[in-house]
């Protein structure tokens, strides 16, 4: 009983993932652990030794856990439901397959071209729609057929789709980096800006992959035939239009410097940006032939995503929006989008609205649970048993550092990402905090970390969502009329394996390069660079002192100049108050007489 007692901590950690192993629901786990743990530690409490500090009563305390700031009252989880609204909704607009579409043919004369659509399309869903299985599902449908019918390699072009979809778990406004901030009690605004350079990073790295494939395996990847390129040519074009708009951005932030200060960059990239686009829409409509259909294309449906992301993550860097605010005014936009296009329907609004309650039910569930397990972890010490075990590994900082993303990685074989989130963060972030890591950093590494959940086996969600899109039989093509193999599932898993090696060095990159994130803090000050000076006061100079700089005479005093006023003496302030009577100095051998 007395080792049970003092080694409950370890003992409920290896129930918790038992349960889940077994299949059990995780939010159910987490709460029967919870609860099944507390009634054991409170009959144990007398063997613990101190160990334990659980008590009937402590239970009153969940309501509030419940109902308080950390759940039920938490504004920034308010941030979820408007992001995974705004997801589906662009996704039912018909945004992706005109992106893959317009990109497609852009990179169509390359070989490789539509892989990297594929890579620069999914960054771009990442950066509106912050919803994994939207973003796969979407180019699973419309660009494997479109890779498969131009004769690439199926396990090139499955990895390339799946991988695609999951930038959305790392670039803002990603569901998982709200959840993390919220674990780690940081600002949401500084885990996006802080995750942006590594998303970014990690994308240059998905297309520097198929550059180099492209150049060692070009049969795996060909360039899209003539036939295909229904746009035709017209790149000279978009060139043109691009360096017309930069100028336009240049000149408008030279004219609104002055005014506007830090923000006149951003200013004026949108005053160029909305130019080009009332130009090519002016273009179209009118039939100036002044641009191509290429460049008409690719500025008419990049624009409206762009704009898009401006609205939601510029308001959130510029400080106008909160991201809550932010995810709000990016659901309305993506409702304005769709009814642009003509896409807006009461169905379109009632399935985003169920998937959306859905996907919010799941994430407060598993919040509710780790709330019940964290109320009995912590009544038996547990965090004080993490802490110790981490921080007492060797290496210090970096041992730390290289010892839990080694967990998260196996611990993602078999969690979600929401489930390590609410689970493991919790427990690792005292430890980091004690060794003076910083804890965006720190939650952008493990954001990273986590994006190998949606990849590996056996629970790799994008690859589970682009079997059940990808083809199982054979099926014949609707232009070329030829037959095409189905995709096996093993093609899926292989092809996914290059893309988990890159985001593994990923995390060592980021771990190398922390300026990456930390830039988020902005331009740090030297204070030995900061220039002190205190203005002159010549009322104030030493009365000892001629006001000529000749020294007194005989060292006596110099007199004083004109207008000067002489500090020896106290102010007057006109007739001099009546002196006050002075106080008789009481008796104190006397007893007090209060008459």
């Amino acid at each position: 009983m007395e080792f049970i007692a003092q080694n409950m901590a370890p003992i409920m950690f290896a129930s918790l993932i038992l349960f889940m192993l077994i299949g059990y629901p995780v939010a159910f786990s987490l709460a029967a652990n919870g609860l099944m743990f507390f009634f054991i530690g409170v009959l144990l409490t007398p063997y613990s030794g101190g160990a334990i500090n659980l008590a009937w009563p402590l239970l009153y305390a969940l309501p509030d856990n419940f109902y308080g700031s950390r759940v039920m009252s938490n504004d920034t989880l308010l941030a979820i439901p408007f992001f995974t609204f705004m997801g589906i909704v662009l996704e039912r607009s018909g945004m992706a397959e005109d992106l893959l579409d317009t990109i497609g043919q852009l990179f169509g004369p390359i070989r490789g071209g539509l892989a990297y659509a594929v890579i620069f399309v999914g960054a771009l869903l990442a950066a509106t729609t912050g919803v994994v299985a939207a973003s796969v599902i979407a180019m699973g449908l419309i660009s494997l057929p479109i890779m498969l019918r131009y004769g690439y390699d199926r396990r090139l072009a499955s990895g390339v789709i799946a991988a695609s979809g999951t930038l959305a778990q790392i670039i803002p406004p990603s569901l998982v980096l709200i959840v993390l901030a919220d674990q780690l009690g940081r600002s949401v605004g500084d885990m996006y800006a802080g995750a942006l350079i590594p998303g970014l990073v990690l994308t240059g790295l998905y297309a520097l992959y198929i550059l180099i494939v492209s150049i060692f395996r070009p049969k795996m990847m060909p360039a899209l035939p003539l036939e295909a390129r229904t746009l035709g040519h017209g790149v000279m074009s978009l060139l043109v239009a691009l360096v017309a708009a930069v100028a336009i951005s240049y000149a408008a932030y030279r004219y609104l410097a002055p005014a506007h200060g830090d923000n006149a960059d951003i200013l004026g990239a949108t005053a160029g940006v909305i130019v080009i686009y009332i130009v090519a829409i002016a273009d179209r409509r009118l039939n100036i032939h002044m641009m191509s259909r290429l460049a008409q294309q690719v500025v008419i449906v990049l624009i409206p995503p762009l704009a898009l992301i401006f609205l939601v993550l510029g308001t959130i860097f510029l400080g106008i929006a909160t991201p809550t605010e932010g995810g709000a005014m990016g659901a309305v936009g993506a409702l304005a989008m769709a009814a642009a296009k003509g896409r807006l329907s009461l169905d379109v609004i009632k399935q985003a609205l169920a998937s959306t309650t859905r996907l919010s039910s799941f994430v407060l569930f598993i919040l509710i649970g780790a709330r019940v397990f964290s109320l009995t972890f912590y009544g038996v010490n547990g965090q004080i048993w993490v802490e110790h075990l981490l921080t007492s590994l060797p290496g210090g900082e970096v041992g730390f550092l290289i010892g839990v993303n080694i967990l998260v990685f196996f611990l993602a074989f078999f969690l979600d990402f929401f489930e390590l989130a609410f689970i493991i963060v919790p427990l690792l972030a005292p430890a980091a905090d004690k060794l003076g890591i910083d804890l965006i950093w720190f939650g952008v590494l493990l954001g990273v970390n986590m994006q190998t959940s949606f990849m590996h086996p056996p629970f790799g969600f994008a690859l589970f969502y682009l079997r059940s899109v990808a083809a199982r039989v054979p099926y014949l093509d609707r232009l070329t009329g030829k037959q095409v193999a189905p995709v096996t599932t093993g093609q899926i898993y292989w092809g996914a394996v290059p893309f988990v090696l890159i985001q593994v060095i990923m995390i060592g990159l980021t771990i190398s390069f922390p300026q990456m994130v930390m830039r988020y803090k902005g331009t740090a000050t030297d204070p030995g660079t900061i220039d002190y000076k205190v203005p002159e006061m010549p009322s104030l100079s030493p009365l000892s002192a001629p006001q000529d700089g000749s020294a007194p005479a005989n060292g006596g005093n110099a007199p004083a100049a004109p207008g000067t006023p002489d500090l020896s003496q106290p102010p007057s302030f006109g007739d001099a108050p009546p002196a006050k009577p002075a106080t008789p100095t009481p008796d104190l051998s006397q007893p007090p007489s209060f008459n």
